[in-house]
């Protein structure tokens, strides 16, 4: 059962909901020690005076500011926390802004708010539903540890959900950042209408129990194996880059090999052009027909191993009667 990391009170209006806060992802990475290799010793860190060599106790550390030049304005804890805001009791929604209007460059920490306690679950309801039927979300400040954040209070599937945002200050401008971004007008209009056929032909409804970490099962696998004393498969090369000279081909060849989907299984006599042209599927595509046919443990295999996983599975298909 999860823990409430804050509580407080939701303030819209005159309405006043007390709540909870909850996090609402977490951190499921493989983590790992340091070793010297060879040894079983660990690997450990130390704050370290770089002058004198010697370990400096915790108590002992200042922060600063680097002016460059080697130059620093040094600020000591307790300066920090007299100016610091105090810990925050309210979410204050100051505006209601469309949801949609929201870049999602600016979201960054998922967090469930639900109500303090079940005598105020009618308050919460009512502003959950306003909120899921005006596509809105409410603007807030609040302060949590310490720190100040910007947030957007919004409609989930039957909980509010708290998004802490960035700051204007803390989203980079791309053209700013980045001098090898194409001028606009470079790609051709028939490669425009041949992308945008292969991308019609590729929706899909959004199913994320369908998506999973996929590295991080791999490092498991790789863990695994290596304690049972397998052989470990090193994972295959990615795909080479497509040339600009057959970018339309590539193109055209993708959206070729899409039309081909849901159609009926082809006759015995074209089951050899069928499995040939599996070899020309990528991976995605691979996966998706993984899907329709039922494969399963589709999540974990490589590109080599779906293509076979495919080829058989059409295989069996294309046995079957006819119903």
């Amino acid at each position: 059962m999860a823990r409430a990391i804050w509580g407080g009170a939701l303030n819209f209006g005159l309405v006043t909901v007390p709540v909870e806060l909850y996090s609402a992802t977490q951190d499921h990475t493989v983590h790992f020690r340091q070793f010297q290799r060879g040894t079983s010793d660990r690997i450990r860190y130390r704050r370290v005076n770089e002058r004198t060599g010697e370990e400096v106790p915790y108590d002992q550390i200042v922060k600063g500011y680097d002016l460059g030049g080697d130059e620093y304005v040094i600020i000591e804890p307790e300066e920090l926390e007299e100016i610091a805001p105090g810990r925050s009791r309210t979410i204050d929604i100051d505006a209601f802004v469309d949801l949609d209007q929201i870049d999602p460059i600016y979201f960054q920490k998922t967090y469930w708010l639900a109500p303090a306690k079940e005598e105020f679950g009618r308050a919460y309801t009512l502003l959950l539903e306003a909120m899921d039927r005006t596509n809105r979300a409410g603007l807030a400040r609040f302060v949590m540890r310490g720190k100040e954040y910007l947030a957007a209070v919004r409609a989930g599937e039957g909980v509010l959900v708290l998004n802490t945002l960035l700051f204007p200050e803390d989203i980079r401008e791309p053209a700013k950042e980045i001098s090898k971004l194409p001028a606009p007008g470079q790609a051709r209009p028939k490669e425009i209408d041949m992308a945008v056929s292969l991308i019609e032909s590729m929706a899909d409804d959004w199913k994320p129990e369908e998506h999973h970490d996929t590295y991080t099962e791999r490092v498991m696998r790789l863990i695994e194996d290596k304690r049972e004393g397998r052989t470990v498969t090193p994972a295959e090369s990615p795909p080479e880059a497509t040339k600009v000279v057959d970018l339309f081909e590539a193109l055209s060849r993708s959206v070729e090999s899409r039309k081909g989907k849901g159609k009926k299984p082809e006759p015995a006599g074209r089951d050899e052009q069928a499995e040939q042209e599996l070899s020309e599927l990528s991976k995605p595509e691979l996966e998706r027909m993984a899907r329709e046919l039922g494969v399963k443990g589709r999540s974990k295999m490589n590109r080599a191993e779906l293509e076979k996983a495919v080829r058989q599975a059409g295989r069996q298909q294309r046995r079957r009667p006819a119903s």
